[in-house]
Formats: C-alpha cells, structure tokens, sequence
C-alpha cells in the first residue's frame, strides 16, 4: 500500500483524505509524510538504518502482513528493532497511544517519543529517516572488462544476501565450567550472536558462529523460568530472558536464522557446512 487512500472501502467509509487536514483546506497524502518509505522490506530497512542511520533514527514503512497495517523501524545501537502502526479506519494506533488523525500521529512524533520493548531497552525518536536524499550524478568508467570462459550460465546466477534479522537485549547466561548465572548484553546480527559484559562494553566476550548450531529450544531443565538453549557441538548454551513473550522473541528470530541457513544449505551453498538442524 503506497497511498492513505487505498484504504478506502477496505477499512472504512471515512474518506482517506480526511487523515491529515492542513489549515488551508486541501487534503495531505501519507505519501507526503517525508519519513514514510511506503513498500520498503523489513531487510531494506535495517540496511538503510544501520549503515546510514544512528542511534534513534527511525522511519514508517508497510507491514507485509495485512492493508492498514504499518511498521515503524527504529535504530537502536546495533540493532532495527519493528513496531507495529495500525490505522484502525478511523485512528492511528501505536503503542498504548490512539490518535484521531496523521496530523496528530506525526505531532507526538515531532516531540521525540520514548518507547521500549521487551529486551528492557528505551529509544528516544529523534531522526526520522528521509526516503529522499541527494545522490551526486557520479558514475566510474569502465577501463577494464573481460569474463573468464567457466562455462557458467544464467542459471548460475543465484542472488544471494546474508538475511539480517537483527536483535539485542539483556539475557541471563549459564557457566560452562562453573555453573552460575551472569548477566550478559547479546546482539545478533547476521549469522553472529555476540555476547557483551554489559551494554556499553566495546568487545564482545565471545561470538557465536549461528552455521555451527543445530538447535534452539525452551528448555525446562533449570531452575529459573523463561529459559531456552542453543545446541551447539561443543557446547549447549543455556540462556534465560526475563520475560516469557522476550524468550519467545529471541527463540522466533534464532529459529528463523537456523531455517535460513538450512535454506541456503540446499541450496547447495558451499560456504556454510552441513549442519543437522533441529527445531522443537
């Protein structure tokens, strides 16, 4: 859905226009609102945020999942992190805010919101993202062009991307050799799960290499509650979130991870080794 107005008939009879009256009359667009980037994927927008972006920019993009459904991607460190927008027909809803209008969805957006999610973390909304920026009309010339005769062909030419699916948050890991319970900041990017003394430190403790694990399941054998595990070769890793619905978001996105590289598994990709991958 690029436009406001093709909500129309689908979700109410109140005329799209109506969403953002300015002061003289005429009617705005959502695709006016400079930070809306309309069909953007999820993938797109953790790119654009994470290599351009900083800590608080954000910007609105469509939800793949339903019309009148919106996402809004927001930077935070390391990490995209998604939050649902939905335009009720007649309303904005996001978070534990409703407003009657775009107008006024933007107008809270303008005084720098602060929101958090289940990880514990809080963003302030400082820098929307533009969906247009300058690009200088600079192009390379090409000096040198020659293709080896392999024998490939256009079948060869299978587009491939390391998904980024990131996420990050405070998670309660267990010992390997001494087997207490510490307090751990983890970021996973790519195929990497990173684990921190805490937020601000600047290395990581180790780096979990995700192609090397073969399973990602609640665990119930510990003492503590919302707990789950990575099955590693080496090592089972035993980790505990404080919440249920944070453990089940880590477990949902780990899972996803495996179920991509099990993807390019057969797909005959050689630079992963084959894994025996088990999801419970």
């Amino acid at each position: 859905m690029g436009r406001a107005e093709t909500l129309e008939g689908k979700m109410s009879t109140q005329d799209p226009t109506d969403l953002w009256s300015r002061s003289d009359g005429e009617a705005e667009l959502l695709q006016d609102l400079g930070w809306y980037h309309s069909n953007l994927t999820r993938h797109a927008a953790e790119a654009l945020l994470l290599s351009n972006g900083r800590d608080g920019s954000y910007l609105l993009r469509d939800s793949n999942e339903r019309i009148g459904l919106y996402s809004l991607s927001v930077r935070a460190k390391d990490s995209v992190k998604h939050f649902h927008v939905e335009y009720t027909g007649y309303s904005f809803k996001f978070g534990f805010n409703e407003f009657p209008s775009l107008k006024d969805f933007v107008k809270h957006f303008a005084n720098q919101p602060l929101i958090g999610s289940e990880t514990g973390t809080l963003i302030v909304l400082k820098h929307p993202y533009p969906r247009k920026v300058e690009e200088p009309s600079i192009y390379e010339s090409v000096r040198v062009h020659t293709a080896m005769q392999t024998g490939r062909t256009e079948n060869d030419l299978v587009p491939t991307a390391p998904s980024l699916g990131t996420k990050e948050g405070y998670l309660t890991k267990q010992g390997g050799l001494v087997k207490t319970w510490k307090t751990r900041w983890f970021t996973l990017h790519r195929n990497e799960l990173k684990y921190f003394k805490d937020q601000m430190s600047p290395e990581p403790i180790r780096i979990l290499d995700l192609t090397e694990c073969s399973a990602v399941q609640f665990d119930y054998s510990q003492e503590k509650v919302n707990c789950f595990c990575l099955v590693f070769p080496f090592r089972t890793f035993y980790l505990c979130a404080k919440t249920g619905v944070e453990a089940d978001e880590w477990i949902k996105i780990l899972r996803w991870k495996l179920s991509q590289i099990r993807k390019k598994l057969d797909q005959g990709d050689g630079t992963i080794q084959s894994q025996s991958f088990v999801f419970k």
